[in-house]
């Protein structure tokens, strides 16, 4: 480690720290060596005497106590270094990859790739198109800085146009597609956002409100406004041309801002490591989004802890696939990585629907994911392995058998005769026949899916916990550890400590482990809610913890568990406090019939009733028993219908029931009617953030009527003899 000049986190003193010294080259990816712990040793450490009344000991990384790293090296303090650095050691290598429509075949292409050096061009023009825009027609001081907004699915004009803000020491403002119109103008309003880079089909939103955004002069689209096939009046601008001239808004394609910056090229104004690199808003389920002010030194640290976490491909440059949204935080950090250590990031051609043809085209070394997509993998997997018939059933259950017991006395799951034998297969057949490790985020995922997975792919598979305001990371499991159940210890960016929850029964003091709410502090951490200092004060305490509102234990290796969250929870009308997302979780990890849990309790009723999301692939064959009918899993029309039948929600709420039982959960905290659909929440009813957590509020409104049906019917399964001390 090499300490390098005076910094400061929010609250906080603190000397900058890199984990290779000034004097060294810069490392190449393959060769930064991931933090290992042997098996049973301890992964995060208390520091010595500091806890006190009401708080936890302080928690860091076994690997680097002494004190937190907030950069891989001296010479990338900001994200324009990691860009430099790229172009100065893989100029030829692929960087932006996309793929295109072929009419004639009615096919997409293979990848087309430009390389760091062509980007790199290409972001110098569009930012020096920009800065002309933001002066002679948006009317922007020369010397002001102001944010970009961009409004885009992830495409390399995404990429391009934030490399091209820090170029130009200026920040991006990220809208969402699903924010809706509403939230886009606040956003826009708030930030007051001069220029907005969009995709074509996401300007007419902006235009609906345009008479309500005073600050917005110009609009840039990602897509050509006009195309050789074109007839006169006909284009893309010409039909845009009467809506934009009354808004007063001039509009510009991506390709005429470059043409325009290559005519008057302007000079780098590289940022500093305090300078804003983005303002990322909350994908929060209620209120207003809040505007997170990320700074370089916040993206820097973030990367370096995935860095120093996340084992990727050795002796070569990565491959990452991004489908993720660029505008939420979670992928923000893949392009870190990539874009500063030379790895080829290549797109979705689609929706996530065709993500698979995607994966086996790209053949990616990382795979950045999500629990719901996971649970759907590995639904497709088991039905075509270990609940396939005859032989390749047999061979696969004995596979996995050997794989899960290795795991469960410490080893790593990769066992040479079946991942010849049977990893292999899966792993071509699914496009990861390059994979070196996969990580899942942004929502916990159950152990038996992530032991299943980790067997299957026999590679790195592990679970990691961060926010918005932590850079989307703060703890990581070790790649050797194979035990599920946790995070994983706390990153070199940040150390943890836990704060008391007196009125949910968690606190510092329990045994075996302590518990309480999580707290985070050091570089990873955000600066503040972009125009919101009450709000701020409110997060981030007077010495620097911000208070994530995530409830958690320490095991005694020092690895994090999240078990709860502060405020979710509700009183019964018997006075038992209930927290739902404890209770959807044990749910989701021991009932394979169902991939999506709603925990809900009316304050004046006495038991909790759920909408659940069924599990076609096992739902099916379930229902089919209970009826003695064939239902196919794709049957939608039978999958319906089967779900509302009441012996069928009797058998499932008694499988769930089963697993409460089994997880120790109280008669009071089990589920006891529910209603059964097919995807209840998504982004098509706005019951989902785009980080794939529920929106609780909205959930309860949108399904009002289910939860007064199910009140109404009364619990379908009773507690014992259904006296008061068998329902508590």
């Amino acid at each position: 480690m090499s300490t390098i000049a005076e910094f400061s986190v929010p609250g906080v003193p603190h000397t900058l720290v890199s984990a290779y010294p000034q004097d060294a080259p810069v490392p190449r990816k393959g060769d930064i060596a991931v933090n290992r712990t042997p098996y049973g040793k301890p992964q995060g450490v208390p520091l010595p005497g500091s806890e006190k009344p009401g708080y936890s000991a302080i928690y860091r990384n076994a690997h680097h106590p002494e004190a937190l790293i907030d950069t891989i090296h001296p010479t990338i303090l900001t994200l324009y270094d990691g860009f430099a650095n790229s172009v100065r050691n893989h100029a030829d290598a692929n960087c932006l990859g996309h793929r295109e429509y072929v009419p004639e075949y009615k096919t997409w292409s293979p990848y087309i790739w430009e390389s760091f050096g062509r980007v790199a061009e290409r972001r110098t023009d569009f930012g020096s198109g920009l800065l002309k825009l933001a002066r002679d027609v948006a009317g922007v001081q020369k010397k002001d800085k102001f944010g970009v907004a961009i409004f885009s699915p992830n495409r390399p004009e995404w990429v391009i146009t934030d490399l091209a803000l820090h170029a130009y020491n200026l920040y991006g403002v990220t809208l969402y597609d699903s924010l809706g119109p509403d939230a886009s103008e606040y956003i826009l309003n708030l930030t007051e956002a001069p220029i907005l880079v969009a995709s074509l089909n996401n300007i007419p939103e902006i235009l609906t409100v345009k008479h309500n955004l005073p600050h917005l002069k110009v609009i840039i689209s990602m897509d050509e406004l006009e195309s050789p096939i074109d007839t006169p009046g006909n284009t893309r601008r010409s039909l845009l041309k009467t809506w934009t001239e009354v808004q007063k808004v001039a509009l510009y394609s991506f390709s005429e801002v470059e043409r325009i910056g290559r005519d008057a090229l302007a000079p780098h104004n590289p940022p500093g490591p305090t300078d804003i690199m983005t303002i990322n808003f909350t994908s929060g389920t209620t209120g207003a989004p809040k505007g997170v002010v990320l700074t370089h030194a916040t993206a820097i640290a973030g990367m370096t802890s995935a860095l120093l976490h996340i084992e990727t491909a050795p002796k070569r440059n990565d491959v990452l696939l991004s489908y993720l949204p660029l505008a939420h935080i979670y992928e923000r950090i893949s392009l870190c990585q990539a874009i500063s250590f030379g790895a080829a990031y290549g797109f979705l051609h689609g929706s996530v629907l065709e993500l698979i043809d995607d994966i086996k085209t790209l053949r990616p070394t990382v795979f950045i994911s999500v629990p719901r997509l996971l649970n759907r993998i590995e639904e497709a997997l088991r039905a075509k392995t270990i609940n396939a018939p005859g032989l390749a059933g047999k061979i696969s259950r004995r596979a996995l058998k050997a794989k899960l017991d290795d795991m469960e006395h410490g080893g790593t799951g990769q066992i040479a005769l079946w991942d010849v034998l049977w990893s292999r297969k899966i792993r071509k057949n699914a496009g990861f026949d390059r994979l070196v490790t996969a990580v899942s985020g942004s929502a916990p995922i159950s152990d038996p899916t992530l032991q299943f997975l980790r067997a299957a792919f026999a590679c790195n598979m592990i679970q990691g916990y961060g926010l918005t305001e932590s850079f989307a990371i703060g703890l990581v499991g070790e790649p050797d550890d194979k035990k599920p159940g946790h995070c994983g210890p706390p990153v070199v960016g940040v150390e943890v400590r836990l704060k008391d929850v007196p009125e949910m029964n968690y606190l510092s003091t329990d045994k075996p482990f302590p518990r309480g709410e999580l707290l985070l502090r050091g570089p990873i951490v955000f600066r503040e809610y972009y125009k919101e200092p009450k709000k701020t004060a409110e997060a981030i305490d007077e010495e620097g913890w911000f208070r994530t509102g995530d409830v958690a234990k320490i095991d005694e290796l020092g690895r994090v568990s999240i078990i709860d969250r502060v405020k979710n929870f509700f009183k019964l009308a018997q006075g038992e406090y209930i927290a739902p997302e404890q209770i959807e979780n044990i749910y989701l990890a021991g009932c394979d019939l169902v991939s999506q849990v709603f925990v809900h309790g009316d304050s004046v009723q006495t038991f909790l009733v759920g909408i659940l999301g069924i599990n076609p692939d096992t739902f099916a064959p379930f229902a089919s028993k209970l009826l003695n009918r064939n239902i196919s899993p794709s049957d939608l029309h039978e999958l319906v219908s089967a779900a509302g039948e009441r012996t069928v929600r009797e058998a499932v709420l008694r499988d769930l029931d089963r697993v409460g039982k089994n997880a120790n959960l109280q008669g009071y905290e089990r589920v006891k009617n529910t209603v059964l659909k097919i995807d209840p929440f998504n982004f098509d009813n706005d019951l989902l953030t785009p980080s794939l957590k529920c929106k609780r509020p909205q959930s309860v409104r949108y399904y009002r009527d289910d939860i007064d049906k199910m009140y109404a019917e009364g619990e379908l399964i009773k507690n014992g003899n259904g006296s008061i001390k068998a329902m508590l």
